[in-house]
């Protein structure tokens, strides 16, 4: 659902393109970002697998220069690759101090959240996948045990952790028995409920057994974030419903012509009494935005490597035209920067 099947150039344009144009809304350009979810040691290694010859050669350089004047506030990090790589706790404790995110991030806050781990070793090796794949850490719960469970449960008392996940349900390629996601699920819920934490939720194609679990084991007015929604509006207003603090996450799969139903659920809410209950996020360096392209027309035909936090308010631009006429770019923007302070506590 979430994937563009639009054929495009195997071309992959220059590394400058990158950097983005400006935005022509001066508006939502003065509205800070806030990216709720991204993966940026994935993004960094596909960055250095795609440009050999790339001219950032750290995190921190490709932070401060890709983001630089595109007024980044704030971002959270998703590590569900902890147990494999303790890159984590490096780069969390490199944004401990006031100082050290002004040096090393350029300012930017960094936050984190971390879940159940998966097959994340490969990209960080090859970083061959596209931004159309959304692998999620769910499909390998069955090599969830206690050690990986400890690691996580220390990730959770840094001072920059603000959520447990991401973690969840993925049936579509079910690389994991269902009963055994199910369980692993379940285990990481009643961890973080117990400790307060915020939830970082994946479902895909599970929607019965997600909303049956999180009714069962969460409680109404717990802060949960699902991720990169795309299942049916009608599971979300049942879950947003029930549970008065949870927030949709919208990410570039907005713009993909194969998928209506995140558009559909955002269109709904916007017509509400309290408006879109809605996280802008980017999933990096998943699902670049493809209305992003029509302000970089001398690369038509051909497609960015990857995705990245600069690109939010082209995700909140597409994202206020299938609210409404009420809602600008720079509404949106603001609403769901809102919503990141409610939720995670980020500002």
């Amino acid at each position: 659902m979430g994937k563009n099947n639009k054929k495009r150039s195997n071309i992959i344009p220059a590394e400058t393109y990158l950097r983005l144009p400006p935005l022509a809304d001066a508006a939502l350009a003065n509205q800070p970002i806030i990216d709720t979810h991204t993966h940026l040691v994935s993004t960094f290694s596909t960055y250095r697998s795609k440009y050999k010859n790339g001219t950032l050669y750290t995190i921190h350089d490709f932070v401060r220069e890709m983001y630089h004047n595109r007024n980044v506030r704030a971002i959270v990090d998703v590590w569900c690759e902890a147990p494999v790589l303790m890159a984590w706790k490096e780069l969390a404790d490199s944004a401990l101090t006031a100082e050290d995110r002004e040096q090393k991030w350029g300012g930017i806050d960094y936050w984190f959240v971390m879940g159940e781990p998966f097959d994340c070793a490969l990209p960080l090796i090859s970083a061959l996948r596209d931004d159309s794949d959304r692998r999620s850490p769910v499909h390998d719960a069955k090599s969830y045990n206690d050690a990986v469970e400890a690691s996580i449960l220390e990730a959770m008392a840094h001072p920059r952790c603000v959520g447990w996940g991401e973690m969840g349900l993925d049936y579509h390629y079910d690389n994991s028995p269902r009963a055994i996601q199910q369980e692993v699920f379940i285990r990481q819920l009643n961890h973080a409920v117990r400790l307060g934490k915020p939830l970082t939720i994946h479902t895909r194609e599970a929607e019965a057994d997600t909303e049956r679990i999180l009714k069962e084991h969460v409680p109404a007015d717990h802060k949960i974030h699902i991720h990169c929604f795309t299942d049916s509006p009608e599971f979300a207003q049942r879950l947003l419903k029930h549970f008065c603090n949870l927030y949709i996450g919208i990410t570039g799969v907005i713009t993909y012509s194969t998928n209506l139903n995140t558009s559909n659920i955002v269109s709904q809410m916007a017509m509400s009494d309290g408006g879109p209950r809605i996280l802008l996020e980017t999933d990096a360096p998943f699902m670049v935005p493809s209305n992003l392209y029509n302000s970089i027309p001398e690369i038509k035909g051909s497609r960015l490597p990857l995705c990245h936090t600069a690109m939010i308010p082209w995700v909140a631009e597409y994202t206020a035209g299938k609210a409404g006429h009420r809602w600008s770019g720079a509404d949106i923007m603001k609403r769901a920067n809102e919503n990141a302070k409610t939720v995670y506590g980020v500002q």
